[in-house]
Parts: C-alpha cells; structure tokens; sequence
C-alpha cells in the first residue's frame, strides 16, 4: 500500500500527456517547455513562461495544438482530442515546475 502511495504522483506527473508531449513537443518546446533546445533556438520558440501560457485558457491551448501556431504544425490530424487534451494537462503541469 505504502509503495502504491508513493509511486502514484510519480505515474500522475508522467501520466498519458507526458508521453505524447515527449514524442511530439520536448523537441522543440524542450522536456521542460523553457525552449532550450538547438531546435527551439534556431525556430525561434518561445519559453512557455516568455509566451504567456500560463494566462491562455486550456481552450487556446487546445485550439493552438489542433490548428498550429506560426511554424508549429497543427496536430488535429495527428493526435485525437483525448491526446492534446492530455498533452495541455501535462505542460499545466510544466508551469509549476
């Protein structure tokens, strides 16, 4: 019981969007979203903190993720709407880091 304990915020911080924002959006937005990646640098992608994304609803988020913003590409072909919502979870999880 103890170990469930313990192991269970560990599975809720790398839960489903974790794995999704890995294989799609650590590349560019970096695995922590502060855009410190050669990627990001050459993209010019900004910081999650620099682009104001804490004060974006999920919604926007949500909408960004679907339909791209400047060079990102739109995901809505790509994930299903369960995947971006969990991805959007997951970088809120991101801003408290």
């Amino acid at each position: 019981l103890l170990a469930t304990a313990v192991a269970m915020p560990v599975a809720f911080a790398q839960g489903p969007g974790a794995s999704t924002y890995k294989a799609k959006c650590a590349m560019c937005h970096g695995p922590d979203g502060k855009a410190a990646t050669p990627m990001a640098k050459m993209m010019k992608v900004p910081s999650f903190d620099a682009s104001g994304v804490e004060k974006k609803s999920d919604a926007a988020l949500v909408k960004a993720i679907e339909d791209g913003v400047g060079k990102m590409p739109a995901y809505k072909s790509k994930l299903s709407s369960k995947q971006i919502k969990d991805v959007v979870a997951y970088i809120r999880t991101l801003e408290k880091k």
